[in-house]
Order: C-alpha cells, then structure tokens, then sequence
C-alpha cells in the first residue's frame, strides 16, 4: 500500500482517502462504526483491515461492526449483525456505506433515517448520487480511476489508523518561509 501511495502522491485521491480515514475517526464508541454494502457485495475484506488498525492505532472507536443484508442465524455473534442495527444509529456513531454498484432504495432508506437520528454518514461509492447526497462526506471511485474500488478501500482503512498529527510551529513556520521565498532551486 505504500507503493501504492507513493504512485497516487501526485493526485489528490491520497488526500482524500485520508480526509476519509479521518472521518471515521469521529466515531465515538467501539461497535458505534457501522459498515454496511450491498446484498451482492459485503465489505467484509475493509471491515478486517479497520478492525486491524483499530487494534495497531489504540483506536477502539474504529473497530467495526459489519453489518450484514441477510446473516445466518448460526453464525458467531459478529456476523450475525443485520439492517435492523441501522434503524438503531444514533448520535456519535458512524454509518459507512461501501457499494460499488449503486444502493438499493432499501439501504437509502436506512441510511436517510440514521442520518435523521444524528448518525454521521460516510460513503465510499462508485459514483451514486442518491447515496452522495445523503452522506456527510463521500468519495465516489469511478472505473476510469487510477486506483480499484479494493486499492480505495484499503487507502482509507490505512488512513484511519495513522496517528493524528497537527504541523507543529516549527512546520507552519517552514512552509511560511518557503512561500515567502519561494522553492529552493539547486545550484
């Protein structure tokens, strides 16, 4: 992911996938990030890296809750959470809707109502302006990107857990300095 990082340094898409990461911080209790996608694809491969950097960040805020269109009633506790969970956001926790494809108007429905509650809403899509419009912040990935949808998601779960850094005095005082003279050129 690094390299991949190191390739996209140039465009903005490293940038955003960070602002993204960040957004997910916000979440304010474990469990209270929901991650949801479609019935044909769930996010199961993001919901395991976020767990992992929630568990390497000391970030408990960022270990998900993946919530499934249709779990088994056998399965473990963890993967038996279902849409219902999403009529119960609230305030302070973060629903993240991963789809490629385009929401069904069943998980827009669900996702308008959680926004209702308080709910923050963030979205990784492949360009669905229905779901956009309902997000508070939203990074569309179309097919003509230089990243896949899976290099996208793994860029914003990376980012999640990267510790929080604020520039320093030191640093604001750099880039003051080389805006007011300009790059240093070499001899």
């Amino acid at each position: 992911m690094a390299f991949l990082r190191e390739v996209l340094g140039s465009t903005s898409w490293v940038e955003r996938t960070r602002e993204l990461g960040l957004a997910l911080r916000a979440t304010r209790s474990p469990g209270g990030l929901l991650v949801v996608g479609t019935p044909a694809e769930e996010p199961w491969h993001l919901a395991a890296h976020l767990g992992d950097e929630a568990r390497l960040s000391g970030l408990p805020q960022l270990a998900p809750t993946l919530v499934r269109w249709a779990p088994a009633a056998d399965a473990p506790a963890h993967l038996r959470v279902g849409l219902e969970r999403i009529e119960r956001a609230q305030r302070g926790e973060t629903l993240f809707v991963v789809a490629e494809e385009r929401a069904p108007e069943t998980l827009l429905e669900r996702v308008s109502d959680a926004r209702r509650t308080g709910a923050t809403i963030l979205a990784l899509d492949g360009g669905d302006p229905e779901l956009e419009d309902l997000a508070h912040d939203a990074l569309a990935v179309p097919a003509r990107a230089p990243l896949s949808f899976d290099g996208a998601q793994h860029l914003v779960s990376m980012a999640a857990g990267e510790p929080s850094r604020r520039p320093g005095l030191r640093d604001r005082l750099a880039r003051l300095l080389e805006r007011l003279s300009g790059p240093r050129l070499p001899d």
